[in-house]
């Protein structure tokens, strides 16, 4: 998925992976580093604790806004996406609850960048060097995402029933807690 946020003048790709196979994380973020456009920021994420790309997106929306206004916790929008991704403000909490592991054999990728072809050929290069299915459908919310997601974000049932009240999912009201949390985060100093 790829959109493009007309406030901050930036594309935002979204994308997920599945059947992936990480042996050293450390050297596959090095060499990602070095090969992507230096154009863009790129963010990796567990995708089962990805509550679906609204989840993303709005990370990205929340880190956008927090770093133009001067409010970041982090210094890149990488991480500040991370942070908001998992409503943590300790960025090793945060690597902890949703960043990628050796164990990590579904991964959500988020890349942001001023220009659609480098956030475009950013999203290839790192297809190839992951050697690993492009599946999208990793990001959406299965029953297992579902009670781990509720788990790590602390969700109650009282919060689901009553958001479920305005949405009619159970699904719908998790994505939109988990989305609240996020700006939660924005409202702590």
């Amino acid at each position: 998925m790829l959109k493009y946020v007309e406030e901050f003048k930036k594309h935002v790709a979204i994308a997920g992976f599945r059947d992936v196979q990480i042996r050293n994380v450390e050297e596959l973020l090095h060499i990602i580093h070095k090969e992507k456009s230096p154009k863009v920021d790129i963010q990796f994420f567990d995708a089962a604790f990805v509550a679906t790309w609204q989840h993303l997106y709005f990370s990205v929306l929340n880190a956008l806004t927090a770093l133009e206004n001067k409010r970041n916790i982090s210094n890149t929008l990488a991480m500040e996406t991370l942070l908001y991704a998992s409503a943590q403000r300790q960025i090793k909490s945060a690597m902890k609850l949703l960043g990628i592991s050796s164990n990590s054999s579904k991964i959500a990728l988020i890349i942001i960048g001023e220009d659609s072809k480098a956030v475009d050929s950013t999203l290839t290069k790192i297809s190839k060097m992951l050697n690993a299915k492009r599946d999208d459908d990793v990001l959406e919310l299965t029953d297992r995402k579902v009670k781990t997601i509720r788990e790590i974000f602390e969700i109650s049932n009282r919060e689901i029933k009553t958001v479920r009240k305005k949405t009619g999912l159970d699904k719908e009201a998790l994505i939109n807690l988990v989305i609240e949390r996020m700006a939660l985060l924005a409202t702590q100093r």
